[in-house]
């Protein structure tokens, strides 16, 4: 049998150009992230990064 089983090398976390990392929120800021979730029909983790790039594109360091 000449047939072979190629079995290509997985990605590492990261390469598809995310990372995962953790973060405490305050159950209050959950609450929001939550209720603006259901308006928008958005997952939490596409807000939080839509909300974070906001940030630093506009936040200033004096």
């Amino acid at each position: 049998m000449d047939k072979k089983l190629i079995i290509n090398k997985k990605s590492y976390k990261g390469e598809d150009g995310y990372k995962v990392f953790s973060v405490r929120i305050k159950n209050e800021t959950v609450e929001k992230l939550d209720e603006l979730s259901q308006k928008t029909n958005r997952s939490r983790n596409e807000l939080v990064n839509m909300l974070l790039s906001f940030a630093i594109e506009n936040s200033e360091v004096k």
